[in-house]
């Protein structure tokens, strides 16, 4: 993993140093194997590198090519024995991701950039052509912010050197705080509106004075899988997850994999094992990273991945998260987080945290997606849509009949259920946007009712299949739960999710929906695939318990603090009625129904905004005009002025 920093001063200007010492303070952090720099004219680079990959020591970033190409790659390259055959015999099995990357771009240029299969975000900087280039994978699991301003672009892994190096004031971004409160902003947003993120599966090129933003990849609908017995469905899946989980697996040391107990975090656990133990993975070992709570009664996890555990041979670490599990909305001394994704820190993530300091593990899988794609949430939704598109009658009817009988609804439900999709969103029945939770401005909720109704697509009757529409937009939302997360440099690793290979997910794009999922057998394919290899109580057990007491358990523990405050700020900005939220605060607090979800997510906005307040960053009480942010701008250096070698020396100090 790199974490970089970049000026480029398209007027001619040669960049500042000062700005790169600013930077080197945050990024240090993040790079605790070496800062190293890089300076050309009006551009300036800085890379902090933290190995993950067994290949990544073997070359020094910012990657310089013969030509003057500037490469910065931040990344692990899953399909590179598939790249190498195609340059030439110039690059083999042992160099590096980045110098097969740069080989393979100045080869093909941008428009081959979907045959980089991996996590990544790219830079390229053509001092040639005089054009930057910056770019993310199909689902942006890779942070990469920009911001334009004074005849300059600056670019960063991590949010804060932006905001912090600030000349000018920053406004708040409406769309991304109404994100906040419904299903997460878009992965293009950040709180400020100066500021923007690299969308995921697009690049885009600064060049004459231009600005180009492109997709330039996407899931194919024609694309489609047929066999003719279910066993071979099963052994293409199997192979393609084996395959997503040993890509993970390669690492320079050992991983570390939440294991849950669920069906998807013990199957990537029990498949690692057995790749491992037949020498098909390349990394030392894998341990295991469990989260249960002894006071909850709803969530007794420790049994099943005990069950794990005890087919493994050995223990792995366990975190005790509660009663508050792992919430908390004020943010305690000494806190910084200039975004809402950067959470307070809980009891549970202190233990963690000490887990990844002690441990030195590196990399961490995740089961985020297997719930999504595999058929997790028994919907025959985009089924019945596919069957009604196509006006197969007869098996629509026998599947509604089905349907019906395994979830215990009137057909006629469940049709109109399929139906409404192809409802404009405003039109659907239950819509977010057609009742928001109570407390929120009918202003604010018209004005972003696009992103408080979590980003809504309507599926269109012609194209692709519905269910390949469905499925696409699932994409999205994972993005945007992907993009949610921040780095830490207190809790310094790269995650890593196997169930979002893309390999795999064009794979499930590809089959027969009833291949997933079945009238009263969820995940149909999966608990075929992986019998024998995950124990058996894991893969009969009914679905895990949807925990609730915890935010309300905060709520109550944290209640003088949240209801200090005269004025709430987001009532102040126009976002909520403040009269209206406090008594729906209250009867959360005595027990009485609420709906949980949008008032955490309400609170923790509130309590965000708060904090932003204690960074000296004063916020425009009308939410309706841009609101003036001031951000604190980070001391420069005794002698602002210094010569780039002295940024350079720093830099080779650190890397040695």
């Amino acid at each position: 993993m790199i974490v970089q920093y970049g000026i480029w001063c398209f007027d001619g200007r040669p960049v500042e140093v000062h700005n790169f010492w600013q930077a080197s303070q945050i990024l240090g952090k993040y790079g605790p194997d070496g800062l190293s720099t890089s300076f050309e004219a009006s551009l300036g680079l800085m890379c902090g590198a933290f190995h993950t990959v067994p290949e990544s020591p073997r070359a020094t970033q910012p990657y310089v090519l013969p030509t003057g190409t500037i490469v910065v790659w931040d990344g692990r390259l899953d399909n590179r024995n598939e790249l190498i055959p195609d340059l030439d015999g110039r690059l083999d099995r042992d160099s590096a991701d980045v110098e097969l990357v740069a080989a393979w771009f100045q080869q093909w240029g941008p428009a081959r950039l979907g045959s980089l299969i991996g996590d990544w975000a790219l830079t390229v900087w053509d001092p040639n052509h005089r054009s930057l280039l910056l770019a993310k994978d199909f689902l942006g699991t890779r942070h990469l912010y920009y911001r334009f301003g004074k005849g300059r672009i600056t670019w960063s892994t991590v949010l804060d050197p932006l905001v912090r190096s600030s000349e000018s004031s920053l406004t708040l971004c409406e769309e991304y705080l109404a994100g906040c409160l419904a299903g997460l902003p878009a992965p293009h947003l950040t709180p400020y509106n100066e500021v923007r993120e690299v969308a995921p599966s697009s690049y885009l090129l600064v060049k004459d004075g231009r600005t180009i933003e492109r997709k330039y990849w996407d899931f194919n609908p024609s694309k489609l899988v047929c066999y003719r017995t279910d066993c071979e469905y099963q052994a293409h899946f199997f192979d393609l997850l084996r395959q997503s989980i040993r890509r993970r697996l390669r690492s320079e040391g050992t991983v570390l994999a939440e294991l849950s107990g669920g069906m998807d975090s013990s199957s990537i656990v029990c498949v690692a094992d057995e790749l491992i133990a037949a020498g098909d993975a390349d990394c030392r070992d894998l341990e295991t990273i469990s989260y249960f709570s002894a006071s909850e009664p709803d969530w007794d996890e420790a049994p099943y991945f005990g069950r794990v555990e005890k087919r493994r041979g050995r223990t792995g670490f366990h975190i005790d998260v509660g009663s508050c599990g792992f919430f908390r909305f004020a943010y305690g001394p000494g806190s910084s987080s200039l975004s809402p994704s950067v959470m307070p820190k809980t009891p549970p993530d202190e233990q963690i945290d000490q887990v990844f300091q002690k441990s030195g593990h590196r990399v961490l899988l995740s089961g985020i997606g297997g719930d999504e794609f595999l058929g997790g949430v028994p919907t025959a939704v985009p089924e019945l849509a596919d069957l009604l598109v196509g006006c197969e009658l007869f098996r629509l009817a026998h599947q509604l009949k089905k349907w019906a009988l395994a979830q215990r609804k009137p057909w006629l439900h469940l049709l109109a259920a399929a139906a409404q999709d192809f409802l404009p969103f405003r039109l659907r029945a239950g819509d977010a946007v057609s009742k928001p939770a109570p407390w929120i401005r009918p202003s604010f909720a018209e004005r972003d009712r696009y992103a408080l109704a979590g980003y809504p697509e309507r599926i269109r009757f012609s194209g692709a299949r519905p269910s390949f529409q469905h499925a696409v937009g699932t994409v999205d939302v994972l993005r945007r739960s992907v993009a949610w997360f921040s780095l830490s440099p207190s809790r310094l690793c790269e995650r890593r999710y196997p169930y979002l290979d893309r390999c795999l997910l064009e794979f499930l794009f590809s089959i027969p929906r009833e291949q997933l999922l079945q009238p009263g057998h969820r995940r149909s394919l999966m608990r075929r695939s992986v019998r024998g290899v995950v124990p058996d109580e894991i893969i009969t057990r009914k679905r895990k318990a949807f925990v609730s007491r915890a935010p309300l358990v905060a709520l109550r523990q944290e209640w003088e603090s949240l209801v200090r405050p005269k004025q709430f700020l987001t009532a102040s900005l126009g976002i909520v009625d403040q009269a209206l939220l406090l008594r729906t605060m209250r009867d959360a607090r005595d027990g009485r129904e609420t709906p949980l979800l949008p008032l955490v997510r309400t609170v923790a906005l509130e309590c965000w905004l708060r904090h932003l307040a204690t960074e000296r960053i004063p916020i425009d009480p009308e939410f309706a005009e841009l609101h003036a942010v001031e951000i604190p701008v980070l001391p420069s250096p005794q002698q602002k002025g210094g010569e780039r070698d002295e940024i350079r020396e720093a830099g080779s100090r650190r890397a040695r």
